[in-house]
């Protein structure tokens, strides 16, 4: 056995080029594996903490679901809106602790002078408007740093008070100013701030669109955009354990306040965080679909270009597999040593392929240090295995043919 895999390594390092290239196939279907496993993995942790700190016992109702992978029908689009009184109706629910309304207004400009906030010289451009009641604070866990939120009172005076987000607030007013107190300028109208958010979780390294807002009380966001009446109810139950019976009192509360009859189905649409999980799910396997179908035909090619070397090797080696059947090796001695030899060749590409996947992961969490990839023991076994494997299935039929060399005819080869 040490015999067969010195001669396989042998035959390997006095072709080097050539093994290089048989072998690349190989490295790269399996370098894929690795490389995409460690990605989606800490794709999947961030995705994770991220619901994690919304806390998991959140509800959403929308008019339109977001978390669908298919068509949606028409008659979706063709749904009434929710009204201020639906959100209300729902924060006096037995086991929901509390439950917003959730309007945004995305102030996207390409004008180099435009702004969306303003404070003195200081300009803030691309910031999303949220309008919502103070129940939001407490229904989705926003962190204040600085100030408050805004109270019952200021939401039905409709009061130019606004909440800002890290980066908005970092921006206008630097780390040497409190922000708290001072007047900002959005969309001509002046607003006092009166508190300042957390930063936000987010899945890369530059900065997070979440963490540029300016909430605002519901009324004051309408007066800005009377247009952007649609909007969202983020609800919170008392409890996970109470999740499924919140969901219920949800959806017979907005059914008779929107007048559905029993045999009618809902005309809207709740969800929680494991819709969003399933969801990711169902992204993340789509990509590990994509990525299997890569790796698989990259490792054929590989395959190929194994059995293609091995048969041009046979070839070569035809009148040293005569001496040595003449000396008394036996056919499953040669079988065995070129079906080595093949394993041997793609077993290093394996190795080649696992290392150079596990640098994609390093780069990828050195340039994206919110995504902490993390390399798989199983997708490691998976690819080494695959890689030998590929050795094993094309190399059978060149080391069957070298075994059944005639010795007559093989010591006679030129």
């Amino acid at each position: 056995m040490n015999e067969t895999i010195r001669l396989a390594l042998d035959s390997i390092v006095k072709n080097k080029l050539r093994s290089s290239l048989t072998i690349l196939g190989v490295v790269i279907g399996v370098a894929t594996v690795i490389g995409m496993s460690s990605i989606v993995s800490g794709l999947n942790s961030n995705i994770e903490g991220q619901i994690a700190d919304l806390g998991s016992n959140l509800i959403f109702v929308e008019r339109v679901p977001s978390a669908v992978s298919g068509r949606l029908p028409s008659e979706v689009f063709n749904r009434r809106e929710f009204k201020m009184e639906d959100a209300l109706a729902l924060n006096g629910l037995p086991l929901i602790q509390a439950a917003a309304p959730v309007a945004q207004h995305y102030a996207i400009s390409f004008d180099v002078n435009s702004y969306a906030v303003r404070y003195g010289d200081k300009k803030v451009k691309n910031t999303i408007y949220i309008g919502s009641t103070h129940e939001i604070a407490e229904a989705m866990n926003l962190p204040i740093v600085a100030g408050r939120w805004y109270s019952d009172a200021e939401n039905s005076h409709n009061a130019n008070v606004t909440v800002l987000g890290h980066d908005t607030a970092d921006t206008l007013f630097g780390s040497n100013i409190d922000p708290v107190g001072k007047e900002v300028e959005i969309e001509g109208n002046i607003f006092n701030v009166i508190g300042v958010l957390g930063k936000q979780a987010t899945l890369g390294s530059g900065a997070n669109p979440n963490d540029n807002v300016a909430q605002m009380p519901m009324g004051t966001f309408w007066k800005l955009h009377p247009e952007a009446t649609d909007f969202v109810i983020v609800a919170k139950a008392v409890s996970q354990d109470d999740m499924e019976e919140a969901i219920r009192q949800i959806q017979k509360t907005l059914r008779i306040r929107r007048g559905l009859k029993a045999n009618k189905e809902d005309d809207f649409s709740i969800s929680t965080q494991n819709t969003f999980t399933d969801l990711w799910a169902e992204i993340s396997g789509g990509i590990f679909t994509v990525m299997l179908a890569i790796s698989s035909i990259a490792l054929v090619v590989g395959g190929i270009g194994v059995m293609n070397i091995m048969l041009v090797s046979v070839t070569e080696r035809t009148r040293e597999i005569g001496v040595r059947k003449a000396i008394g090796a036996r056919r499953r001695d040669i079988l065995r040593q070129f079906l080595f030899e093949a394993m041997t060749l793609t077993a290093v590409g394996g190795v080649i392929g696992i290392l150079t996947g596990y640098g994609i992961s390093l780069l990828t969490r050195t340039l994206v240090p919110f995504l902490p990839t993390a390399v798989s023991l199983f997708w490691v076994g998976v690819g080494f295995g695959t890689s030998v494997g590929t050795g094993l299935i094309f190399g059978i039929y060149p080391a069957w043919r070298a075994a059944n060399l005639s010795p007559i005819e093989a010591l006679r080869y030129e």
